[in-house]
């Protein structure tokens, strides 16, 4: 009880004098606590949990796990990009973590050394944080209130999590059911609350939006808002229609624009709400880019996140329809002014259209999968599939069966019916193998012998079949580091480093201004300026997030944007922003500086000190390489 009383000491007020009360006397004090709070404590009570818990297991079967993950597939797809970037942001001084409708955790990214060292064993893959198995948390709890959840220090049910704090966001499916939770855990009080709450509801907006796509592959999926500005932010809402122009499904937030409740929207044709019939509406979306429709309520702003092919087809009457342009700039703009790596761009593309593998090296963040979309968009397969897969996203007991796929009844929990894998589902197309230097070592020797014979076999099954793919394989470490600690295959290495291109970081590039108009264009916001000291703010940013960090930045600026404003300011940014991005220190030497430096010496030695050659294989000048050597060494 001694060490308690001390703890609880450096609690707030409020959650001090409640948790003595829950400690005497076993009650919840009245009007102490938090309304949400007070009444979690007692629903919490009423479920028997003790204050005093300890860890709880997970699951201990690593057959229940590959089920669990398994069944939870859509909902990890759609969040692990979301993840990542947190990751970058907020995953050194916390975790963060996502769990399905039962508060089950799916993911956990971050800090989870440090936190685990401070009693939290349990936040891991399999445990269940429910608020009637472990009490109030932001977990459990944003599941019972259906709604973003706070939980400062002392304000968990458990003792022993008095000294964090977690904000958690629900994420929905598109019929408006909880999918799961989004949440952020850290040591402390929680600070600047608004701001974590923002960056999570922007997250889970940007997965509710992957959850809609993929739900509805073959029909109409709309962003739209009464604000052009509210475009691609939390506030945003989503439709999906038939291509006959029947509503399919609601978000949350479209069911609040459009004024009315889902079961009053789904299932009605487009035009009572939109102001055009379907066929109308396509004809709209054939034009590409940020449209407008005048509805009984005002103009609305609309962005096409998902319209198929055959869609711009439904006239009676035949008639030529121009082919719509790709969704991302082409590869010849991808290297701005930069002459050395747009001729590294156009030789992988020669490379792959030769059938020689292409490496990307690079920081995370510079842009990988947007280059190898834009090389199978620039060569002979670009009306295949593009298929990419994310070594270091998928758990290690599942990326096997991603990529080769199994029969039924390979393994306990293996789907009904099988599941076809990435290679196959990449045949006559492109397959992307991103952040290939964290594949498995025991995988690696299946991948390098389908790779040699082209044949690929699903788990359980016998036979081989034949697949023929352009291979495109991304990194953000050093391979060769990697093979000379026994990490990555050699034999694999040579077998994928046909063509390399080195992706220059977003601090390194010359054509900041320039990229910042392309972002801006990506966005729906073409038009929008920027005031010359937040310009000047961007461009004196290091970026240790590269070119993904700056389109969040952008994104959140011109999501707080008033109607009819058209210049970003620093007053569009929130202070946790504007407090890093006027942070002078550079970042600390580590392994970034290290791989890069090692790369240098790599190309040299390659080369027999040729600086010209090195830093043409590079994909930069020699003036950037004398420099990057100079800032390296110092």
């Amino acid at each position: 009880m001694t060490l308690i009383k001390t703890r609880n000491a450096e609690l707030p007020h409020e959650a001090r004098l409640a948790r003595e009360k829950l400690h005497q006397e076993g009650e919840v004090p009245d009007g102490v606590l938090r309304a949400e709070i007070d009444a979690s404590w007692r629903r919490s009570l009423s479920h028997g949990v003790h204050f005093n818990g300890q860890h709880e297991l997970a699951l201990e079967s690593s057959a229940s796990l590959e089920l669990l993950l398994s069944s939870n597939r859509l909902l990890l797809d759609a969040a692990m990009p979301a993840i990542d970037y947190l990751a970058e942001r907020q995953g050194k001084d916390g975790l963060i973590i996502l769990a399905n409708s039962d508060a089950t955790i799916l993911a956990v990214e971050g800090r989870a050394d440090r936190l685990k060292g401070s009693g939290l064993q349990d936040i891991t893959l399999g445990a269940c944080w429910s608020e009637a198995a472990r009490g109030t948390n932001a977990l459990g709890t944003a599941l019972v209130e259906a709604r973003p959840t706070l939980i400062d220090c002392g304000e968990h049910y458990l003792d022993r999590l008095s000294d964090f704090s977690c904000t958690s966001v629900p994420i929905h499916c598109p019929q408006g059911e909880i999918l799961g939770v989004l949440d952020l855990t850290r040591e402390g009080p929680l600070g600047r609350a608004q701001d974590s709450t923002a960056l999570l509801a922007m997250a889970v907006s940007q997965i509710e939006s992957r959850v809609f796509n993929a739900t509805y592959p073959e029909q109409i999926v709309l962003a739209f808002h009464s604000r052009r500005q509210y475009l691609e932010s939390p506030w945003q809402g989503l439709l999906a229609l038939s291509l006959g122009g029947q509503i399919l499904a609601v978000s949350t937030q479209a069911c609040q624009l459009l004024n009315a409740p889902r079961a009053a929207l789904v299932g009605r044709r487009c035009e009572e709400f939109l102001g055009v019939d379907g066929l109308q509406l396509l004809a709209r979306l054939q034009q590409g880019g940020v449209g407008s429709l005048q509805t009984a309520k005002g103009e609305l702003f609309y962005k096409t996140l998902r319209a198929p092919q055959r869609s711009l087809n439904l006239s009676s009457a035949p008639r030529a329809v121009p082919k719509a342009a790709p969704a991302q700039p082409p590869l010849e703009h991808l290297a701005g002014s930069n002459p050395r790596y747009a001729r590294a761009l156009r030789m992988a593309r020669q490379g792959l259209a030769n059938a020689l593998p292409v490496l990307l090296l690079g920081e995370t963040g510079t842009g990988k999968e947007v280059i190898a979309r834009a090389l199978h968009l620039a060569g002979s397969r670009s009306d295949k599939p593009f298929i990419a897969v994310n070594c270091a996203a998928i758990p290690e007991g599942l990326i096997e069966s991603e990529l080769f796929g199994y029969r039924e009844g390979a393994f306990t929990g293996s789907r009904r019916g099988g599941m076809i894998g990435r290679l196959q589902q990449a045949h006559g197309g492109t397959l992307f193998l991103d952040e290939i230097g964290d594949m498995p070592l025991a995988l690696q020797a299946r991948l390098l012998r389908v790779l040699q014979d082209r044949k690929v076999a699903p788990l359980g099954a016998g036979e081989e079949q034949d697949i023929d793919v352009a291979l495109i394989c991304a990194t953000h470490r050093d391979l060769k580091r990697l093979v000379e600690d026994k990490h990555f295959r050699e034999d694999l290495f040579y077998r994928v480093n046909g063509i390399s291109v080195m992706l220059p970081a977003l601090r390194e590039r010359e054509d900041f201004g320039a990229l910042l108009g392309v972002l801006l264009g990506k966005l729906g916001s073409p038009g929008v300026t920027l005031a010359d000291d937040l310009r000047q703010l961007l461009e004196a940013y290091h970026w240790p997030g590269n070119i993904r960090q700056l389109e969040m930045v952008l994104r959140t600026a011109l999501a707080m944007r008033e109607e009819g404003e058209s210049a970003l300011t620093l007053e569009h940014l929130p202070d946790s922003m504007l407090d890093e991005l006027n942070a002078s220190e550079r970042p600390q030497a580590g392994s970034i500086r290290e791989n890069e430096l090692e790369l240098i010496r790599s190309s040299l030695d390659s080369h027999q000190g040729n600086v010209s050659a090195a830093a043409d294989a590079l994909g930069i000048s020699r003036a950037t390489l004398y420099r990057k050597l100079k800032q390296l060494r110092s």
